[in-house]
């Protein structure tokens, strides 16, 4: 439940090794870099707009490049790749990558360029194919397309819809004697023909040529259809082999792909470099970098800067106007939760981390609502194997999901093994239908089977409901303590806690409560007084005290009064941890019907077979639906019901200034924790 504690940091440097301060910062990743000096006539800030398009720029380019390569040749990735983590490099790759820097920046321009032509290549063959088959139908024509006549003569040289025959042709053109009229092609849909006559006819001709919807052809060429369609079957070849040649070359950069995917981690740090140049105050000579860095990194980080450069660092304690960044400090079992809690908030201003108290009941809640010892054993079968195998190379956030679920898991099967669930009722189907089984179960629970004793189980599920709101009373009532805030621990805890408590026992006296939730419990009368007056007594309190911030008693009257209506938000909240039962419930019960379906069929030919098909195949979207409902149900308990009773958060992550890279990691021997 604690947080590491923060400190300031100011760093005084000459500016000749300003970039290699920032280099050596960045790779620690242990300074959030914040602005805490005003600017003044000599000490300003520096604009890294233009650097930081410029640098975009360039990540835009290689990524563009990366994207027509693995249009040729797709790199490989498996399913498993995200545990493989990113690939580590040494810290003399990246201190020498600025050699070729300009080398890969040209090749990623190349590739695009090589790309645009392939493309106008492509388009280009494209059009000639259009163009050839255009000219297909005039390929018995002697002469130009674009002939015109002679001196004496008129030549129309084109096309008319469907087939027509000679004799057809020259029945409409025969008031125009003399003329000449040769049919070049005919199909179906069109006759190519060109016709020949004396000028004195040529504007009538065209007039009836018109009249039987002539239209001339699409393209206009200056020497005749067959010469010119060896010039586009040459010009086709041309362009194909541009475009081969192009598809060569791009392939053959296929080879620096892994530099082009370590230009863009290179790039990104750059910019990231540039964002922290911005922020810091500079003169001619020097600079001030300001921020903060965890006081258990502080002293060795000092150390290593002065040992190396020239310059003043000093540390000193944060101040209460700082907005102080969020850094977790869990154990092992509590860690992997640390992004549920950021995902709802960061812990605020002087409030605690939630973490530890909240991951007890997260993982509790969880294996209650999925309750199947199998289900249980794969999913943290699976967690374990892949955080052994891939211990070495998982990132971080990877590594804390799959303890979580790996924890989660183990809670699966310990309630599974309470409630005698495994794969539902596998091993009593099993044994009924394949050795004619009698004693069932074969497998009895430790406890009781819910679906057998479902009110007993929505007992237990409240009561667990009430455990997880008192302890979040509990914990405000911690953080009121830090404060110092003794009457509110009395006024705003204590006052609930009786109440709560009094009201659950008083429940519990009642008949009506004990029939409806099949329990026997005997409470003594004198109990049952005690309660009575203890709940009158605290309610009063509550009334009294809620509202003490108003001076006018009427005010704080009616403010009590309706902080005492908050107690039916407290049923309500009770009774949604009746979910536990439901989703309990659901899994098993689905489990057991998808059991007896393959029961069904264990008699046919085959039947074992279809019985194992149908089981993996069942209980496989049984796991994943339910497993996804106990995920969200059990987020839902924490943030609506647990979080509701004392956290606010409001707080901000520590956002060090680090290597945030996709595809590398650089490797160097450091005597800084990690606080990824």
């Amino acid at each position: 439940m604690a947080l590491l504690q923060m400190q300031r940091i100011y760093i005084y440097a000459l500016k000749k090794d300003r970039k290699q301060i920032l280099e050596l910062l960045q790779r620690r990743g242990v300074v959030e870099i914040e602005t805490m000096l005003k600017e003044d006539s000599i000490f300003r800030k520096t604009d890294v707009t233009k650097e930081r398009q410029d640098l975009e720029k360039n990540i835009e380019t290689v990524n563009n490049a990366l994207n027509i390569l693995n249009s040729y040749s797709k790199e490989e990735s498996s399913l498993l790749s995200v545990l493989y983590g990113r690939k580590e490099l040494p810290l003399k790759v990246y201190e020498s990558f600025h050699e070729e820097y300009e080398t890969i920046i040209e090749k990623a321009k190349r590739i695009i360029k090589l790309e645009r032509i392939i493309a106008e290549n492509k388009a280009e063959v494209l059009k000639l194919q259009t163009q050839i088959e255009i000219l297909k139908p005039w390929l018995q024509l002697d002469i130009p397309l674009d002939f015109k006549g002679t001196k004496y003569t008129t030549g129309f040289i084109g096309t008319l819809p469907r087939a027509r025959s000679l004799e057809e042709i020259y029945e409409q053109l025969a008031l125009y004697m003399p003329l000449n009229v040769d049919i070049i092609s005919s199909t179906k849909e069109q006759t190519c023909i060109f016709v020949l006559c004396t000028n004195n006819n040529r504007d009538k001709v065209y007039e009836t040529l018109r009249g039987m919807d002539f239209s001339l052809p699409s393209i206009s060429i200056d020497n005749s259809p067959a010469e010119h369609m060896k010039l586009l079957e040459s010009s086709v070849e041309v362009a194909k082999a541009k475009e081969n040649n192009a598809i060569e070359e791009i392939e053959s950069y296929l080879k620096d792909r892994e530099k082009l995917l370590f230009l863009t981690d290179y790039e990104t740090m750059r910019i990231e470099k540039y964002d922290a140049m911005g922020k810091i105050l500079q003169s001619r000579n020097t600079f001030i970098l300001t921020g903060f860095t965890p006081k258990k990194d502080s002293e060795s980080l000092k150390n290593e800067l002065t040992s190396k450069f020239d310059l003043a660092v000093d540390i000193t304690e944060t101040k209460k106007k700082d907005d102080v960044p969020i850094l977790y400090k869990n154990n092992g079992f509590s860690e992997p939760l640390e992004g549920t809690v950021s995902s709802y908030s960061p812990p605020g201003k002087g409030e605690m981390d939630p973490t530890m108290v909240m991951s007890l009941f997260y993982y509790a809640l969880f294996g209650l609502m999925l309750s199947d010892a199998g289900y249980g054993f794969i999913l943290a079968l699976g967690c374990a194997i892949g955080l052994i195998k891939f211990s070495k190379t998982m990132e971080r956030p990877i590594k804390n999901t799959l303890k979580m679920f790996l924890y989660c898991g183990i809670a699966t099967m310990f309630w599974g093994i309470l409630f005698g669930s495994y794969f539902g009722d596998i091993f009593d189907v099993v044994g009924k239908t394949f050795f004619g089984a009698t004693n069932i179960p074969v497998i009895p629970p430790l406890w009781f089977f819910p679906v057998e004793k479902p009110m007993l189980m929505l007992a237990f599920s409240m009561a667990i409901g009430v455990i997880h709101l008192l302890t979040g009373l509990a914990m405000n009532g911690y953080q009121m303590a830090k404060r110092k805030d003794f009457k509110g621990i009395i006024y705003d805890v204590v006052f609930w806690y009786i109440l709560l408590i009094s009201c659950v026992i008083l429940l519990l006296s009642m008949d009506m409560v004990k029939n409806i939730l099949n329990i026997n419990v005997t409470i003594p009368a004198n109990i049952i007084k005690i309660c009575s007056w203890l709940a009158l007594i605290s309610a009063a309190g509550i009334i009294l005290t809620n509202g003490r911030e108003s001076k006018n008693p009427f005010k704080r009257v009616l403010k009590g009064l309706y902080a005492l209506y908050g107690i039916s938000g407290y049923l309500s909240d009770v009774l949604s941890y009746s979910r536990l039962l439901a989703l309990g419930l659901a899994t098993g019960v689905i489990g057991s019907v998808i059991n007896q379906m393959a029961a069904m069929v264990a008699g046919l030919p085959l039947g074992g077979v279809v019985f194992t098909i149908i089981v993996i195949l069942g209980h496989s979207l049984n796991i994943a639906i339910n497993f996804l409902g106990a995920y969200v149900h059990t987020n839902r308990l924490q943030y609506v019901e647990f979080f509701g009773k004392f956290y606010e958060g409001g707080g901000k992550l520590f956002k060090p200034f680090r290597v945030n890279t996709k595809y590398y990691k650089i490797k160097e021997s450091t005597n800084y924790g990690d606080i990824e």
